[in-house]
């Protein structure tokens, strides 16, 4: 059901939004809804825009300077992002920002090489450079699980180091792998269908002796720094994840869905209990797409049984959490049109009629802030209760198939049972990935380009 009077509600969304305008200031508002949360949760109503990339950079580097915040942790996989980390700590051999993000190669390779990440990453190096947090530098994460191969070198290289023996159990056990090319969509069908045997055996218990044993090792080296073996861990754990989701790839979308947005808020918990162990201000900014983000219980997709990040977080976290999605109305996109493919600069159709990113074009404000939780103001009750009717949202991943958007991208939902805030640019432009593509420099011919030239 659809609010019969659509102008009423752009009159309330014009009364109560803040108008975006470029400052530092614009944001104030979200500072404020923030408070002394541990997490934020920042969106994106796609992979490729411009406008969401940067905005999550300037309310990041806010909650910072301004609110303590330790830890950036996004939708990347675990060793890509921590080569991230290690540059930004003054570690590792990486002369620049540009090296640092080397070992995105894993399509999409745009969503992480890109030029807004590489401005932030730039910044939080030369912040980490002059902390004033005490001393305290920020760390960059991933929290996803595609990294099934390069996690077990990762896991491997640290054994060699710190327990030759172990080593060799675990390479022995992680041979397991080998026979599928370390293609784990081969992995995946062929275990999932029975024509190879499982690697799940191998994957558990590796994991298990590996915690087992850290005291041992500690005892044996002296002193492990604590880093590489929680490094060390998570990569482990990720290859007992990674080889379940692959596994049960070719079985289902929703059983991988949940499985993959389960692990990612493991690895979100553990970064936590890390970094308070650690004696530091645990309090994490998370950079993943709306539809990880936005809690999924006020989503049509709750009732095919899918859960997400945003939903989890909230269980787990309450009011020391907040989500903050993205919509645009217009403009262009980087995505490819098939997995796999080429970075493309598509156009992004206009919102479809009855959906919230529609409603907002009416507005007739071009990028404004929406804070959905009513507080004591009138206004922004009666715009909430209006928002809550279910309309359609627009959802852009890597992949862009505007001739059947609808189908494609679009779900119903409940916006302020989703997001305790929304932060809408009319038009966007395309991210600028690295590594330029012919399709993506000469973009998306308009669908008013005369017919014959």
């Amino acid at each position: 059901m659809v609010e019969s009077n659509p102008a009423k509600i752009t009159d309330l969304a014009r009364d109560s939004g803040y108008q975006l305008t470029n400052a530092s200031a614009d944001y104030d508002p979200l500072m404020a809804l923030i408070g002394d949360a541990k997490f934020v949760l920042l969106g994106e109503a796609s992979h490729g825009t411009h406008e969401f990339y940067q905005t999550r950079a300037e309310i990041t580097k806010r909650l910072i300077t301004e609110k303590g915040f330790t830890a950036v942790a996004v939708e990347a996989d675990w060793p890509d992002a921590y080569r991230v980390n290690r540059y930004v700590n003054g570690l590792g051999n990486d002369a620049d920002s540009i090296d640092a993000l080397a070992d995105f190669k894993r399509f999409p390779h745009w969503m992480w090489r890109n030029a807004d990440v590489l401005d932030f990453v730039g910044w939080l190096r030369e912040h980490n450079d002059a902390p004033a947090n005490g001393g305290i530098k920020v760390g960059f994460y991933g929290l996803d699980l595609y990294s099934l191969y390069s996690s077990i070198e990762a896991v491997l290289k640290y054994l060699d180091k710190v327990d030759p023996e172990l080593a060799a159990r675990a390479r022995h056990r992680y041979t397991c792998f080998e026979q599928f090319g370390e293609d784990p969509q081969t992995y995946g069908l062929e275990t999932g269908f029975g024509v190879s045997k499982s690697c799940e055996d191998e994957a558990v218990k590796q994991l298990a002796e590996l915690r087992s044993r850290a005291a041992k090792i500690d005892s044996r080296n002296g002193s492990v720094d604590p880093d590489e073996y929680f490094y060390a861990e998570q990569n482990a754990r990720l290859v007992k994840n990674a080889e379940e989701y692959y596994r049960m790839m070719f079985q289902g979308r929703i059983s991988t869905w949940n499985l993959r947005d389960s692990h990612m808020v493991e690895t979100l918990n553990a970064l936590a209990s890390y970094l308070a162990n650690k004696g530091q201000n645990a309090k994490i900014v998370v950079w993943e797409h709306n539809s990880h983000i936005g809690d999924a219980r006020a989503t049509e997709v709750s009732m095919r049984g899918e859960l997400n990040v945003g939903q989890l977080v909230r269980q787990l976290y309450g009011n020391m959490a907040v989500m903050i999605g993205f919509s645009t109305y217009t403009g262009t996109v980087t995505a490819a049109s098939d997995w796999g493919g080429p970075a493309e600069r598509k156009r992004v159709r206009p919102a479809l009629a009855n959906s919230y990113e529609a409603l907002f074009h009416d507005v007739g404000l071009a990028n404004f802030l929406l804070i959905l939780r009513a507080g004591d103001l009138v206004n922004r009750k009666e715009l909430i209760a209006s928002l809550r009717e279910p309309r359609l949202e627009r959802a852009i991943g890597v992949i862009y198939r505007p001739e059947t958007e609808r189908l494609s991208h679009y779900f119903h939902a409940r916006l302020p049972d989703q997001f305790d805030a929304i932060l809408h640019f009319d038009e966007t432009r395309a991210v600028e990935p690295l590594e330029r593509t012919p399709q993506w420099e000469t973009g998306e011919v308009p669908e008013t380009f005369p017919y014959g030239i």
